[in-house]
């Protein structure tokens, strides 16, 4: 039986966030390809480790993990069913034998003492409703030497892909920041309230490192429209507008998009903290 405790966020992720994600997992995946690759160039994942993949998505993470961890396993995690239906297509598709996904509450779902030897998560850890809770749970499911390696998202103002999306869509409004403990995609950008939560949670030796790398919106700038006029936060911010108001948004966002066009593609800065530590 699923047991949730993020009630709100398994609405939107088993909902229309997720779909829309699964729709367009190539373009999310490819959005953020070089964080990705920093990642695994890390060498964060051995041969031999089984992985934990949290809010693991369409599986792009858990698929690379798992072929990191040849000797070992990966197993994705998410709320969302659409979503690691996906990972497990690609995953056949991809011919990676050694993974599994599981829609599950990571905050609350008993994954079996000491089941792995190392968590990841690549942007899937900031919407816990009781992050101290979650990444106990979490902690539970390592090995005594455990553990964990994410990646989260640092302060709106440091984020391009944010910042100047609102900027754009803002057309006059003062537009209200989410609060800095809510579960939204900035929930860790404080690296003190970070060191609190997992020092909480039963970690150890808690790092975090800056890795500012661009996303990739489209080739030019008609791709890069085509897909993010209809991602979340533009209809977030769009939908209780007037026409006059909307298009006048819609316009200051194409044009923003037409400013980021680079020979490389359309490229807004981002820039996020790698976080680590151990079971304590």
């Amino acid at each position: 039986m699923l047991t949730i405790a993020n009630v709100e966020q398994a609405a939107a992720w088993d909902g229309p966030e997720g779909a829309h994600w699964s729709d367009h997992a190539d373009r999310y995946e490819r959005a953020g390809w070089r964080h990705q690759q920093r990642f695994e160039e890390l060498s964060l994942v051995a041969a031999t480790d089984r992985v934990l993949d949290i809010g693991c998505g369409t599986g792009k993470s858990t698929r690379d993990a798992a072929r990191q961890a040849a000797r070992g396993s990966a197993l994705g995690v998410d709320l969302s069913a659409q979503m690691l239906e996906r990972g497990r297509e690609r995953a056949a598709a991809e011919g990676v034998t050694n993974v599994e996904f599981l829609q599950a509450d990571a905050q609350v779902h008993p994954f079996g003492a000491g089941a792995f030897g190392v968590a990841i998560s690549s942007f899937g850890c900031m919407f816990f409703g009781d992050p101290v809770a979650a990444f106990a749970n979490i902690a539970s499911a390592l090995t005594p030497q455990g553990r964990v390696a994410l990646y989260a998202w640092r302060e709106i103002d440091r984020n391009e892909w944010v910042s100047e999306i609102r900027n754009a869509l803002a057309v006059g409004r003062q537009l209200p920041f989410p609060p800095p403990e809510a579960p939204t995609p900035f929930s860790l950008a404080d690296p003190d309230r970070v060191q609190r939560i997992f020092g909480a949670a039963g970690y150890a030796d808690v790092e975090l490192t800056p890795v500012d790398e661009p996303l990739e919106f489209g080739v030019d700038a008609d791709d890069a429209w085509s897909f993010m006029s209809q991602i979340g936060i533009v209809h977030g911010l769009t939908h209780e507008l007037d026409a006059a108001k909307k298009a006048e948004a819609l316009a200051a966002l194409r044009a923003t998009i037409e400013a980021h066009a680079t020979a490389d593609g359309v490229l807004f800065g981002s820039s996020a903290w790698l976080i680590t530590a151990r079971k304590a």
